[in-house]
Parts: C-alpha cells; sequence; structure tokens
C-alpha cells in the first residue's frame, strides 16, 4: 500500500505530452522556430544549386569547415538558443498568457508529473524540428558533390562520423537550453531579462575563468563538435567572432556529456521546486 503510483505518474506524463506536443509543434505562435531551424538548409540548397549550375567541383575540406562554423556560431548559438526560448519558456509562460495554467493546476496531477510531461513534450518537439533540420543540411551541403565522392567521404572518411556527432550535439543542445529555459520560464514573467542573460553568458563563456565555464551549456557543446574553430576565423585576424569560437580547455567528450546532464538536471529540478509553490496572478500579465 505504501508503493508511489509509478504506473498512474508515467500515464499522467504521456497524457500531457501528447496534448503539449500538438501544441507545440502545430502553434502558429512557434513558425518562427520553423523558420529559425530551417534557414540553413535553404542556404546550404542553395550553394549546392549553385555550383551544380556552374558545374564546379567541391572542396569536401572546405566545406566541411564551413559547416562546422555556420553550426557553432549561427546554428547552436543562435538557431537552438532562440528556438528553446520559444519552447521552453512558453511551456508555463504560455499557459499563464492564454489564462489556461489553472486547468493544469485543478486537475488531479501533482505538479512534479506535469513538469516532466510538458518538459519531455518540449524535449521531443525541439529534438524532432532542429535533429531533422540538421540532418537535412548535412544532405543538403554536399548533394552536389558526385555520388563517388560522397560515398568516400561517408563511408572511408570521417562524413558519417561527423554527421553522428553533429546529430549528438544538437540533441544535447535541446536538452540543454530546454532544461535551463524551462527553468526561465518558470522563474520569471518577463522573457526578455532571462534571454539577454544567458545570452550574454554563453557568448563571452571563452573568456570567463575556468571554473565559471563549466556553468555553461556552449562549453560543453563546443567541447563534442568534432571539427573545432576557429582556423580561419581567429581574433589574429581581427575577426570579432573570435572570441566566441575559441575552446581553449575543451572538456573530454565523457566530461561534456556527464557535465552537460547535470546541469540540465540541476535545472528541472530547480523548476520543479519552483512550481511547486507557484501561484497564479493572471492579473499581473
Amino acid at each position: 500500500m505504501n508503493e508511489r503510483p509509478w504506473g498512474l505518474w508515467w500515464t499522467q506524463v504521456r497524457a500531457v505530452m501528447r496534448l503539449e506536443l500538438k501544441k507545440t509543434l502545430f502553434s502558429r505562435r512557434g513558425i518562427w522556430v520553423y523558420f529559425l531551424a530551417f534557414v540553413p538548409v535553404i542556404i546550404f540548397a542553395a550553394h549546392s544549386i549553385y555550383m551544380m549550375k556552374l558545374g564546379r567541383a567541391g572542396d569536401i575540406g572546405e566545406d566541411t569547415h564551413t559547416f562546422a562554423e555556420i553550426f557553432q556560431l549561427f546554428y547552436l548559438r543562435l538557431a537552438i538558443f532562440f528556438g528553446c526560448v520559444g519552447i521552453f519558456m512558453n511551456l508555463f509562460r504560455g499557459e499563464v498568457l492564454d489564462k489556461s495554467l489553472h486547468y493544469y493546476f485543478l486537475a488531479p496531477v501533482r505538479r512534479t508529473v506535469l513538469l516532466a510531461g510538458k518538459f519531455l513534450s518540449g524535449l521531443l518537439a525541439a529534438s524532432v524540428i532542429f535533429g531533422t533540420s540538421m540532418v537535412l543540411q548535412f544532405v543538403a551541403l554536399y548533394w552536389y558533390f558526385d555520388s563517388s565522392t560522397r560515398q568516400e567521404y561517408l563511408f572511408h572518411g570521417h562524413g558519417l562520423a561527423h554527421l553522428a556527432a553533429y546529430l549528438g550535439v544538437t540533441l544535447l543542445a535541446c536538452l540543454g537550453y530546454g532544461a535551463v529555459f524551462l527553468a526561465a520560464g518558470v522563474m520569471f514573467r518577463n522573457p526578455l531579462l532571462p534571454t539577454a542573460a544567458v545570452l550574454v553568458w554563453e557568448a563571452i563563456n571563452a573568456i570567463l575563468p575556468a571554473a565559471l565555464q563549466h556553468i555553461s551549456v556552449i562549453f560543453y557543446l563546443k567541447s563534442l563538435c568534432p571539427v573545432t574553430i576557429p582556423g580561419d576565423i581567429s581574433l589574429d585576424k581581427g575577426n570579432p567572432l573570435g572570441f566566441i569560437a575559441m575552446n581553449p580547455a575543451p572538456a573530454s567528450a565523457v566530461t561534456a556529456i556527464v557535465g552537460l546532464l547535470a546541469l540540465s538536471i540541476v535545472a528541472v529540478a530547480f523548476s520543479s521546486r519552483q512550481l511547486r509553490h507557484m501561484e497564479i496572478d493572471y492579473g499581473s500579465d
């Protein structure tokens, strides 16, 4: 009789996930998230079409480096970052704006279970959107190469290993930023201040003391990327993006994954604690 109702909780989590996935994936409010996610696909596809029309032979090494730069400087730091702001900060704040959060709070569902369902739905939605885009980016970039060159790169070079690594980093980015912005959405009513604070913190990560670098999502993500930058991007050449791209002391793969998981668990646990004491006040929004 003292056993916890794990079966009931899991059923409730799945029910919340089904409701939230529909709202997250098909909401007009989130169209801009899709735009952010798939802009690189359009850019790489246009590049391939242009190269094919000119009949030019590409340079796999150069394109691989270009992909690494766009992935780290745009996709991780802007597309996934702001996409997670839009998805995860609205999991509870969106309900407050729609004046519908009280329906969840009146239902016979523990708030911890509600948070788990919402977070998992956001994580699944973000992973599907940004993971699909990442794979399509990879395909679009190397589309214009002849089949023998593509096969040589994928199966005898580092192609498949890079694809798997980038996909893994994308999913971990959704987890890390999702957990951070879930906590921000539960704690703050106005998304601008926490978003700006996290954006600045992530941008200056490379110039922070070593101990503070570990309290960051981007530190672990950069450590897991298969191609390091800067190469052509460097402070020596006067590029203002140089200090953003730097990763002077990357963590090992195991340390990076464990560190990111730990950071995410702490953020979700904090969100759960905050939610247990949350009171609804629609009038202040």
